[in-house]
């Protein structure tokens, strides 16, 4: 590996996975990481600087840096990123790299999912479901392990399924009670698990993609898109092709370090990344209750070395009128 050359590194910090994606100037993936993240995104993110630096070398040259997901504010404080997107942004700018011309992109992580409708390569509708955790990869892990099978063998045991049973997916608590009725009755497993995919893929189309006009090609992304039956149930549902891209789990950090890229060839300017070093700093963080208004705003605080790094939350910038959020969105 040259380590002259120019790099570009995307972050993804969500609630389940802390993802990690660094390409070269081509545009092609030179290394990815997928972590959990614990409940301790910091941890993870530093966990996930220092295998990078170990895989690369230290005087490897990042050119430019992106994050995102629902951490993105933490990773731009503690890495240095010169681009912070949303998930919608950076979902859709990867799967058109990948699949050009994708009009739908259907992502389901591991506490969320979502649904991207695409018009002329611009994201014209979306929605996401934060609330119910049916259908959520976290779910799917929960009675992966309740059955005592492997995640990486559940939707394969859907795939063995003769026939599916109806199992009610609009709610995890019920799902899950339903599932072990159906058990107790003597259903096959395989069965019950084909039952469950296509309960939660009917969920995902009832309250996320109702109303939405859903054209091929179609893109499922996102962690869950491992689980070959929650893929075949889509395309059952949907009588259309689902396309499950290369880097299908690390699609968020891909296309952050792709519009890190692109922002750092236009501007031209050196990029704010800090380094692989600071993976070897020590960083808290803190919630602090501001009661000086109505508003009781909650704010979240990085130290590093007994100094506050970074805060936000406050509605009025009291607290976070020190820190540029100009390229935050």
């Amino acid at each position: 590996m040259v380590k002259q050359a120019g790099y570009y590194l995307g972050i993804d910090v969500g609630s389940v996975s802390t993802n990690l994606v660094v390409i070269d100037e081509g545009e092609t993936v030179v290394e990815k990481l997928y972590l959990r993240t614990g409940g301790q995104p910091i941890n993870a993110l530093r966990k996930g600087l220092r295998m990078l630096s170990e895989a690369m070398g230290s005087d490897v040259r990042i050119k430019g840096g992106g994050a995102t997901g629902s951490g993105r504010k933490l990773a731009s404080v503690i890495a240095g990123a010169d681009v912070v997107k949303n998930e919608i942004t950076c979902h859709a700018v990867a799967a058109q790299k990948l699949v050009p011309g994708v009009r739908t992109i259907l992502e389901i992580g591991g506490q969320d999912s979502k649904i991207i409708i695409l018009k002329n390569g611009v994201v014209y509708d979306f929605a996401m479901n934060t609330v119910c955790a049916a259908g959520t990869g976290s779910f799917l892990d929960r009675q992966a392990a309740r059955l005592d099978i492997p995640i990486e063998e559940f939707g394969r045991y859907a795939l063995k399924s003769a026939s599916a049973v109806r199992i009610a997916g609009r709610c995890a608590v019920f799902a899950e009670s339903d599932m072990i009725h159906k058990q107790q009755m003597g259903q096959s497993v395989e069965d019950i698990i084909n039952g469950l995919c296509e309960a939660l893929v009917r969920n995902y189309m009832n309250n996320l993609a109702k109303g939405k006009e859903i054209e091929g090609p179609i893109v499922f992304q996102g962690g869950v898109a491992a689980n070959v039956g929650i893929a075949a149930a889509f395309e059952r549902a949907l009588e259309k092709k689902v396309i499950i891209p290369r880097y299908y789990n690390v699609m968020g950090a891909f296309g952050a370090a792709l519009m890190a890229k692109e922002k750092m060839k236009e501007t031209g300017l050196d990029s704010n990344f800090y380094g692989f070093e600071v993976a070897a700093k020590d960083y808290k963080a803190r919630s602090i209750e501001c009661n000086d208004c109505p508003n009781m705003c909650e704010i979240i605080e990085i130290m590093s070395n007994g100094h506050a790094m970074a805060r936000w939350g406050d509605k009025c910038g009291k607290w976070s009128s020190g820190v540029s959020e100009e390229h935050v969105i």
